[in-house]
C-alpha cells in the first residue's frame, strides 16, 4: 500500500511522498525525482509481485473503494503524477504490466518508502528492468469511454473556375451615370466617351441622316438625344 493511505497500521508518509501527493491532486506534472534521486530505479516483476501480494493479497483489480487502486494500491493522485493516467483512469483499470510500468516511475519519484509493503517484497532501487509490456494486455473498458468516431465532413464541391478572358468578355448590360442612375449600355460597335454628343459622332463616323439617324438606330437605348453617357455602345449603321 502506497505510503499515503490513511489508517492506524500504516507509518505516517515521509515528506517526499506526501509532496508527490499534492502534485498529483494540483494536476501538475512531476518534472524531477525528489529527495535527490538520480539515477533511474527498476525492479524486477517477481518483486513487484511480492509487494503486491502484500499490499492487496496480488489482486490486481482490485478497488475496495478505500481510494486506493489496482495490487500495488495506488492513491489516486500517485497514479497520475506517475503518468499512470496514460494507460488508465486508475490503477486497477490498468492491466499488471501497465501498473508495474508506472510504479517504476514512482519508484524512480520517491524510492522503496512509498509502499509500506517494500520490505516484504524486498523492495529496492536494484536496477533490474522488469521488461513489461504494457501493450500485452488491453486495460478494461470502463478505463476510458469509447468515443464516437467524428461524422466525415462533406467534401467541398468546388464551381468550375471561370475563365479569366470569359469574364473579360461578359458584357455589362448598364452603365452608371454621373447621377448614380443606371442606364442601358447596348451592344453597338461605338463607345461612346466623355465629350461625345450624338452630332459629334455622326460627323465623325459620317453617318448618313446625322444626329438624328442615330438617335434612330439607338432609340432602344437613348432615350433623350442630348444626353449619352460614357460607356453606352452605339450603333452607326444597321
Amino acid at each position: 500500500m502506497l505510503l499515503n493511505r490513511k489508517g492506524n497500521k500504516h507509518r505516517r508518509p515521509s515528506k517526499a511522498v506526501r509532496v508527490a501527493t499534492l502534485a498529483g491532486v494540483a494536476g501538475a506534472a512531476v518534472a524531477v525525482p525528489l529527495m535527490g534521486a538520480t539515477n533511474a530505479s527498476a525492479a524486477s516483476v517477481s518483486t513487484w509481485d511480492a509487494v503486491a501480494q502484500c499490499e492487496s493479497g496480488g489482486n490486481w483489480s482490485i478497488n475496495t473503494g478505500n481510494g486506493y487502486y489496482g495490487g500495488l494500491q495506488f492513491s489516486q493522485s500517485s497514479w497520475a503524477a506517475a503518468g499512470g493516467t496514460q494507460y488508465a483512469p486508475r490503477a486497477d483499470l490498468a492491466t499488471k504490466a501497465q501498473q508495474i510500468a508506472t510504479a517504476e516511475k514512482l519508484l524512480d519519484l520517491q524510492g522503496p518508502g512509498a509502499w509500506s509493503c517494500a520490505g516484504a517484497g524486498n523492495l529496492t532501487n536494484d536496477g533490474v528492468d522488469p521488461g513489461v509490456d504494457t501493450g500485452s494486455g488491453a486495460a478494461k473498458q470502463e478505463a476510458a469511454p469509447k468515443q464516437e468516431a467524428a461524422p466525415k465532413k462533406a467534401e467541398r464541391t468546388e464551381a468550375p473556375a471561370t475563365n479569366r478572358s470569359d469574364r473579360a468578355d461578359a458584357p455589362k448590360k448598364t452603365v452608371t451615370t454621373p447621377t448614380g442612375k443606371k442606364v442601358a449600355k447596348g451592344d453597338g460597335e461605338y463607345k461612346v466617351v466623355a465629350g461625345d454628343t450624338l452630332s459629334k459622332i455622326a460627323a465623325d463616323h459620317h453617318v448618313k441622316g446625322g444626329w438624328a439617324k442615330l438617335f434612330k438606330l439607338n432609340k432602344d437605348i437613348v432615350q433623350d438625344a442630348d444626353l449619352i453617357y460614357p460607356g453606352q455602345q452605339l450603333h452607326l449603321t444597321k
